[in-house]
């Protein structure tokens, strides 16, 4: 393909991208495939001369697009969103077409500067203190990672990476029982071992995490010989939305002089909205470390996480490696490689800048507001189908619920809306059983599309119970 090409090619797909958007809402929102159907599609070996662009994208066309599940569909209620607005796309587009390895302030100034400046805008926007700075990473899970790791760092004495733990006993990290499962893995990876993440229950309407158990559990482990590393708090968490009392929290911190790091990734862009602070957001000026994923709620192509650390020095002793070959000279210069675990870097701080001066903060605060609202209209909804059971109520945009029956029933049924194709949920599991969970994010949804999704699921309930 020549630039020619390129140019009549770019345009078409852009045309394609627009045309798939908005015709989303006639498609099923999950792939209706079957494993290996896709695959069993494609010739065993690769091809040896050139193929027309044209066959390339009628095969994308008919043999890709079937195997699709549709994470911008507006009736998409699985998980939570990996949203993607017009503008981020576009500035993806950008990125992608200049294709630069923002690694050091001298492989792309614009980069490392538009994003010190897009951090400091998204502090702004989330209410954090001043003296608060940042680094975009991929994912939520990156960025706990370097936390723990950071934990680690910080009560070995910046030993670790030198010296390897042995011999410094068993590092220990807490968090409820309600976190998401890259903690556990940032522990694999960090070598802490699943064993040594204390897990406490939770308490209260929003399943925060037991403060006095969390301090019993930190004096046990004091008296057992163990070193105590780190918390990790969440608000809103995976499963069902739980939200920690930050201030609490931070107060067992300081008294035993832990390094803290805040899980926001879903609910974090909710906080642009002043009315969920108080609830939600109490305190969060005491921790060191706080992710939040514009890629979820905000509407930020994915993929794009920022990680916000109160003082980066810690973070910085842990992860940041100066070989020769990446040394630079002159004036003092921010290099955001050396904040994070991979070396290579994305210029990820454009889309940002794109979705927040297209839509401005009150239009993305119009969104998530909305969301919440039709969240709690369709809870409502769902709680008046005859033998329904709201398990969790709307934390935010996101609930669960049980139909009639055991858990087999609440698998059923969850299977055969997401085989009707108008919908799509995903299950999890609540104080030891299984529940149906069903979160509102999607950026373009409407409330119509959301209140159908009550509609739909009593419909196919009626179908096969």
């Amino acid at each position: 393909m020549d630039w020619d090409e390129f140019s009549d090619w770019g345009k078409y797909v852009a045309d394609w991208s627009a045309t798939y958007h908005k015709t989303l809402a006639d498609r099923p929102v999950r792939a209706q495939t079957k494993p290996g159907e896709i695959a069993a599609q494609l010739p065993d070996t690769p091809p040896n001369n050139g193929e027309e662009m044209t066959a390339i994208m009628a095969d994308f066309e008919n043999i890709v697009m079937p195997g699709m599940t549709h994470w911008q569909h507006p009736r998409f209620f699985a998980y939570f969103p990996a949203n993607a607005s017009p503008p981020s796309m576009i500035a993806e587009m950008l990125v992608n077409t200049v294709a630069a390895q923002c690694m050091l302030w001298q492989t792309s100034p614009a980069a490392t500067e538009v994003e010190g400046v897009m951090i400091d805008w998204l502090r702004q926007a989330l209410d954090l203190p001043d003296h608060f700075t940042g680094v975009i990473q991929d994912s939520a899970s990156s960025a706990t990672l370097s936390a723990v790791l950071t934990m680690r760092e910080r009560s070995v004495g910046f030993t670790g990476n030198r010296d390897g733990l042995s011999g410094k006993g068993n590092l220990r990290i807490y968090c409820s029982d309600q976190v998401h499962s890259s903690i556990d893995r940032a522990c694999w990876i960090a070598g802490i071992g699943q064993e040594n993440l204390i897990k406490i229950p939770t308490v209260g309407p929003n399943f925060s995490i037991d403060v006095e158990a969390l301090k019993q559990a930190i004096a046990n482990d004091r008296a057992n010989g163990h070193v105590p590393a780190g918390i990790v708090a969440i608000t809103g968490g995976t499963s069902i939305g739980a939200c920690d009392e930050l201030a609490p929290v931070l107060q067992v911190a300081k008294d035993e002089d832990l390094y803290t790091h805040l899980d926001a990734a879903w609910a974090g862009s909710a906080m642009i909205c002043p009315e969920f602070r108080q609830e939600f957001w109490d305190g969060v000026g005491g921790f060191d470390s706080i992710v939040f994923n514009p890629h979820k709620w905000m509407g930020a192509q994915f993929d794009c996480s920022v990680q916000f650390l109160a003082d980066p020095t810690a973070q910085l002793n842990t992860l940041k490696i100066e070989p020769e070959y990446l040394k630079t000279s002159g004036e003092a210069v921010t290099n955001y490689s050396e904040w994070t675990i991979p070396l290579g870097r994305r210029f990820r701080a454009l889309k940002i800048w794109f979705l927040i001066r297209s839509y401005g903060l009150d239009g993305l605060r119009t969104r998530i507001r909305n969301h919440v609202l039709w969240a709690k209209e369709a809870c409502e909804k769902i709680r008046e189908i005859d033998g329904f059971e709201i398990t969790t109520d709307p934390i935010l945009s996101l609930f669960s619920f049980r139909c009639p029956g055991d858990d087999d029933a609440q698998q059923k049924l969850t299977d055969a809306i997401n085989e009707d194709g108008r919908i799509y949920l995903t299950l999890t599991l609540h104080q030891g059983q299984k529940v149906i969970r069903l979160q509102v994010g999607q950026f373009d949804t409407t409330q119509e599309q959301v209140l159908l999704a009550a509609d739909v699921i009593k419909d196919v309930w009626e179908k096969t119970r």
